[in-house]
């Protein structure tokens, strides 16, 4: 029997992932011919995921070219408004359904995460892991969808908030108190500890966006 061949990204999964690892950051355009030999595909699935990403607001017009869309005040907001409930009901769910080794899992990240507090970057990346775990854990597939799609908007912030002063290692903290209530079975405690999490993580976006306005 031969062995399983790896599963190949399409160009749409490709310069989405590129687009949340920062290599394109809000503003930057986007070639098709630059895309495909990046990539190594052709124009024609480059043309048509960029029609996509345009078509969920991932990427806007500046004139004739596509760029990698930003947020702007309001749109942080609403973002943070629909993220905060949405990640507050999966904590919850996963204080009911999470199997013993997930909240392991979740639990080593936490401690594992220490390493990377001098890298903000590494940091937000493995910050996006640990909320999909808990994403995950929730064993609610609806759910999952419709917060990798809030994930994927929250790649067009210019900046991680993890990168203010001593935000990292209090995200961490904050990290633990969720952990330990889904461990404690505790539904509400978990969705309150998360709900906390963002609420202080769009705080610091908020203070950041008023110093670069004055």
């Amino acid at each position: 029997m031969a062995p399983n061949k790896p599963v190949q990204k399409d160009a749409y999964d490709l310069i989405l992932d590129a687009i949340d690892q920062g290599t394109y950051r809000p503003g930057s355009r986007l070639v098709e011919s630059e895309l495909a030999d990046r990539f190594g595909v052709s124009r024609t699935p480059i043309r048509e995921a960029l029609q996509r990403l345009e078509t969920q607001s991932l990427l806007s017009r500046d004139g004739r070219s596509l760029i990698v869309a930003s947020l702007d005040h309001a749109q942080m907001a609403e973002l943070y408004a629909v993220r905060t409930e949405l990640e507050g009901l999966a904590a919850r769910l996963a204080a009911q359904h999470a199997a013993r080794e997930e909240i392991k899992v979740l639990r080593e990240m936490v401690e594992a995460d220490h390493v990377l507090l001098g890298d903000p970057q590494a940091l937000s990346r493995a910050n996006r892991r640990f909320h999909k775990q808990i994403h995950l854990a929730s064993h609610n597939r609806y759910l999952v969808q419709q917060l990798d799609l809030v994930h994927r908007s929250m790649a067009l912030m210019a900046s991680t908030s993890l990168a203010a002063e001593g935000r990292g290692e209090k995200a961490l903290d904050e990290h633990r108190a969720i952990v330990d209530a889904i461990d404690a079975r505790d539904g509400e405690a978990a969705a309150q500890a998360l709900r906390d999490h963002l609420s202080t993580a769009f705080e610091v976006r908020l203070k950041e966006e008023a110093g670069a306005v004055a």
